[in-house]
């Protein structure tokens, strides 16, 4: 500022100009709070409580696309490019909810039969599959396969086609040094309800009947045994304090009888409380989240009617042989002779309409053909739940960061570059994408059935979370995926005094992996996570207007340097790096989740340059239906069985490819 110091001079600069300056500076800065309050218009908006955190199945989703749509076409878009609107449909998974029939019955020796009762003796579980099932009953203990701890419950023993009882949880709970012992408390992946159901899968079992284990059950019982006792104590200090009232003062009296009366009743409530079978509690349903079609049945019954058949055939009871494992930490899985098992789960898959939302700006000359896509997606996690990190909230997660101010920066991206008085020669696509927080949904969606071929497609560029600059710090995924990235990146993060984050890799969490994995250069720009990330607190009085405006700024000269080039950006391919994983690392294989696919399988989208996948002949569009001896029904399937081997190892892998089996080989390598 120093050429305006007038009284010092002012060499080259005439009276003229210097007016001019002066008229000009307010007319500038008018342009940047206008920015800047319109930024904060839409990010108060789509975080708003009316907006119910925008999650999938929520009114307040369709709402934030409706208000898209509508800013959309004021900015001066094409609307009517899907179905001739904005709304780019399709359904999805959200839910599951119970069934009829829902039925369980033991089989015994001379025919006897023993019928379970609903929500007395056993529940269906939310994440079950739906089907009849009837075979042998085998008991694995708690459904562990961990070679690494030297434990596995599926050693030795076949349970293809059969009905398999695990307990939940881990052998030795109470001690912090066992092999399943975490610090400060933790859970051991091996415990998790997921890790036993792909294990079962895997194994080839017809259904799953889970009970709890009990050490669960004696905590339970222990628990309600110190209410009792509180509340007996409470009885005592209220009866002493009843018989050294002065009976003279009626009101002193008359108080000291009420509490005790009142600490009498208390011990009545938690005495009944005892005596109900509480302590070996049933799932609610939803517990553990939906499930898959493909899924297996999956009951969870009590104790009481697993000791019946374990009892009777094994001669000992649930109780015993949890013992006997914590023990010597050797499984006690065996077959459950003279018993089979009978049964039915009804789970009803809830679908929910979800929708992209496309504005078009069409481009003017011989390039008018060639795409951008600039995107950002609009929905959060609603109420919490899956994906929260408030575990238990079921308050309103406004995603104000995450992703109020990519869709905000988004409208305001389309806002600028419609009103430019010169045409753009590339068509600029809009796309405010859904479901990104259940995995990728919407994008993957779109690059299935794209409105504009991909082939011409040239660039993506993405904004996840850009609300919240802290120290001018900007990192930026992909730019490593062209060669032009870097050096244009590096040049207007200058300009705009940004600290630069590189990370050449074009894969990551969010929508940008979709069209990366079809081998489209891309750039997601991104402030940085924070403590408030997804959690109830993600508001949007904590937004970074300015810094959210400066990165905008930054944005649309990205877009147009990209729209103006004479030439498209050249594709590269870049190596993915694999990161250890929670609970432990797994050695590197290479593939691209399809998160849209609702087939049985792990669906790929494709494959990483250059990694194991790669060279053993992985191809997008395959389902992984094998990993080794073990079944694959889905990600999570394909994660746990992965963890099982190390670099160096090959391995067989089945893919269904275009409705056929492929067997190949890969080898495994460390991560990377």
């Amino acid at each position: 500022m120093k050429r305006l110091q007038l009284d010092r001079g002012v060499p080259g600069l005439s009276l003229c100009a210097i007016c001019l300056f002066a008229l000009v500076s307010p007319v500038l800065g008018d342009a940047t709070a206008d920015l800047q309050n319109r930024l904060l218009r839409d990010v108060k908006y789509l975080a708003s409580e009316e907006l119910q955190g925008r999650g999938v199945e929520t009114e307040g989703l369709n709402k934030a696309a409706d208000f898209v749509r509508d800013e959309f076409t004021k900015a001066g878009l094409d609307v009517t490019r899907v179905d001739n609107g904005a709304f780019h449909k399709f359904t999805m998974i959200t839910n599951s909810r119970l069934g009829s029939p829902n039925t369980l019955k033991f089989i015994g020796p001379k025919g006897k039969t023993i019928e379970l009762k609903y929500d007395t003796d056993f529940r269906t579980c939310s994440f079950s599959g739906s089907g009849s099932f009837a075979g042998e009953l085998v008991f694995c203990g708690y459904g562990i396969d961990a070679p690494n701890e030297k434990y596995q419950d599926f050693n030795g023993i076949d349970v293809k086609g059969k009905v398999v009882v695990i307990m939940r949880r881990v052998p030795q709970q109470t001690n912090p040094h066992g092999p399943f012992g975490r610090p400060h408390g933790g859970f051991s992946r091996h415990g998790e309800i997921r890790s036993k159901v792909s294990n079962a899968f895997g194994q080839g079992a017809a259904a799953i009947l889970f009970v709890n284990d009990p050490h669960t059950v004696r905590k339970n019982a222990q628990q309600d045994q110190k209410l009792v006792d509180k509340a007996a104590a409470r009885v005592v200090r209220a009866a002493e304090k009843f018989d050294a009232a002065d009976s003279q003062d009626e009101k002193t009296s008359a108080e000291a009888r009420k509490k005790l009366s009142a600490a009498i009743k208390e011990l009545k409530s938690a005495r009944q409380e005892q005596k109900l079978p509480d302590n070996d509690p049933l799932m609610k349903f939803g517990y553990g989240g939906g499930g898959k079609s493909q899924t297996i049945p999956i009951m969870h019954v009590t104790q009481s009617a697993s000791n019946q058949l374990l009892g009777a055939s094994l001669h000992k009871s649930l109780e015993q042989l949890a013992a006997e494992i914590d023990q010597d930490l050797k499984p006690r899985s065996s077959v459950v002779r003279g018993w089979s098992v009978k049964g039915e789960a009804s789970i009803e898959r809830v679908r929910s309409e979800v929708k992209n939302v496309i504005g078009v700006l069409e481009g003017e000359g011989p390039l008018a053909d060639e795409t951008i896509v600039i995107g950002a997606h609009y929905d959060h996690l609603g109420l919490g739940g899956q994906g929260s990190f408030a575990r238990g909230s079921r308050e309103v997660h406004n995603g104000a960061d995450d992703n109020a101010s990519g869709t905000a920066s988004l409208l305001e991206l389309a806002r600028r570059l419609a009103a430019r008085a010169e045409k753009i020669p590339r068509r600029l696509v809009f796309i405010a994408f859904t479901a990104e927080e259940r995995g990728l949904i919407g994008s993957a969606r779109y690059v299935k059935e794209p409105v504009f071929p991909l082939e011409n497609t040239i660039a993506m560029f993405n904004m996840d979370m850009v609300g919240r600059l802290h120290d001018d710090k900007l990192t930026v995924f992909g730019s490593g995926t062209a060669p032009r990235w870097k050096g244009l990146i590096e040049k207007l993060a200058h300009e705009q005094h940004f600290k630069l984050t590189l990370k050449p890799s074009g894969f990551g969490p969010s929508d940008q992996s979709s069209f990366y994995a079809k081998k489209i250069p891309v750039l997601h720009f991104f402030t940085g996570v924070h403590q408030d990330y997804h959690r109830p607190s993600d508001d949007w009085d904590k937004i970074n207007v300015k810094g959210m405006a400066r990165v905008v700024e930054m944005i649309e000269d990205v877009v147009l340097a990209t729209a103006q080039s004479a030439k498209r950006p050249k594709y590269l391919s870049i190596a993915r790096k694999s990161a250890p994983r929670r609970g432990g690392s797994r050695p590197y294989f290479g593939s691209i989740p399809d998160f849209s696919s609702e087939e049985s399988g792990y669906a790929i989208s494709g494959v990483g340059p250059g990694s194991p996948a790669e060279k053993g002949g992985l191809k997008g569009g395959d389902h992984i239906i094998q990993l080794g001896l073990q079944k694959i029904g889905d990600l999570s399937d394909f994660d746990l069985a992965l963890r099982k081997f190390s670099a160096g190892d090959e391995i067989d892998v089945v893919v269904l490819r275009n409705g056929k089996r492929v067997s190949l080989k890969i080898t495994l390598v460390k991560p990377r």
